[in-house]
């Protein structure tokens, strides 16, 4: 089994498809969180920024909060 861990690039583009993200900026935030290293250079241009906005605007789908037992 390999330990192949994605670059900074497929993994923005795993997280947009994924539908967890709203935006390029939440990405950029789980990246980070996620020990990648450089992600501004990484995502940084207009197709490259562009292309992730639809990818997140056409998978997004929020949580909704647990409903109360009350």
């Amino acid at each position: 089994m390999s330990s192949h861990r994605p670059t900074t690039i497929e993994r923005a583009y795993q997280l947009a498809r994924h539908g967890g993200c709203r935006s390029v900026t939440e990405i950029r935030q789980r990246l980070s969180a996620e020990g990648y290293e450089r992600v501004q250079e990484s995502l940084y241009g207009q197709s490259v920024t562009r292309a992730l906005r639809a990818l997140c605007q056409q998978h997004y789908a929020p949580t909704l909060p647990p409903i109360s037992s009350d």
